[in-house]
């Protein structure tokens, strides 16, 4: 029989550790399992919808304001859409915003906090001043001034939102940074040469990679309510586009009488906010090393 390598009794060490952590903590399994879901309705949504075409945004008066029922289980809307269907088709929207927000702000953020924590001086000091001044805004205020200023649309809201967001990756990974270029391996690379792109590159932007992706996960379901927001107030999505932010708005002049309208989209973002933190912690706890020893 072939011998398993360390690496590989290491390899599965941590998979069972992972999974033991996920079993052993019910919020972290319902945060995956949530998750799961989530990304499962964004692929075969139109496919899954009751009304795939009222999800898209067909309008059915006939049916304005119908309850729950057994043919609309969460109710119709003002135009006689079916809510489990616009939800369902929305969350194709849920998930494509934070996804693009983040992999930009992490593209533009990471880079220019491991270049100014690894070269430190003026070129830290330029950088952390620029950083600061973004941060001196609110981040949703910031990404509301961006988009009343260039347009509403979903597009713009996701630009936005990336251009208020990038600092804090960069303070992120530049104190990361500062930790990692003192040490042996760092040193041991520089001794012998090797320039400081490729030490950024190959040695510390590598081992910043947990910070970022616990970050990441947090921030997935930060930037949910974020869009949502936007689209609340008629900055992000506009109709007849499924976005829960916009059905929360559409239905806030019901909510006393048709309450369904904005309860069930409201709980949507609730719900898949809670299950990104969750999961964030998760991870966290899983890729420690500390917590793994």
């Amino acid at each position: 029989m072939k011998r398993q390598t360390s690496s590989e009794r290491l390899s599965h060490r941590r998979l069972r550790y992972t999974v033991r952590v996920i079993l052993r903590d019910p919020l972290a399994l319902f945060s995956l399992l949530v998750i799961l879901l989530l990304l499962i309705l964004a692929l075969f949504g139109p496919w899954l919808a009751p009304y795939p075409e009222q999800g898209e945004g067909r309008t059915n008066v006939p049916d304005r304001f119908l309850p729950p029922s057994g043919a609309y289980w969460l109710g119709a809307d003002q135009l006689g859409r079916d809510i489990l269907s616009r939800i369902i088709v929305g969350v194709r929207i849920a998930l494509q915003a934070p996804a693009i927000v983040v992999l930009l702000a992490v593209a533009v953020g990471a880079p220019l906090g491991a270049l100014a924590g690894y070269m430190g001086g003026w070129v830290d000091n330029l950088i952390m001043r620029v950083t600061d001044l973004f941060l001196a805004f609110p981040s949703l205020l910031l990404a509301v001034t961006i988009v009343a200023a260039v347009g509403p649309s979903l597009t713009n809201a996701m630009i936005a939102i990336a251009i208020s967001w990038w600092p804090w990756y960069t303070r992120l990974v530049r104190g990361v940074t500062i930790s990692l270029r003192e040490r042996y391996f760092v040193e041991a690379a520089r001794s012998i040469g090797v320039p400081s792109g490729t030490i950024i590159l190959r040695h510390i932007l590598p081992n910043c990679v947990t910070p970022i992706l616990v970050q990441a996960t947090i921030d997935f379901g930060t930037v949910i309510l974020a869009e949502g927001s936007l689209a609340f107030l008629g900055l992000g999505t506009q109709p007849p586009l499924p976005d829960w932010g916009l059905m929360v708005s559409q239905g806030r002049s019901f909510i006393l009488d048709e309450w369904w309208i904005s309860t069930f989209p409201g709980l949507a973002i609730f719900i898949s906010v809670l299950a990104f933190n969750l999961l964030g912690d998760t991870l966290r706890d899983i890729l420690d090393p500390r917590q793994y020893r």
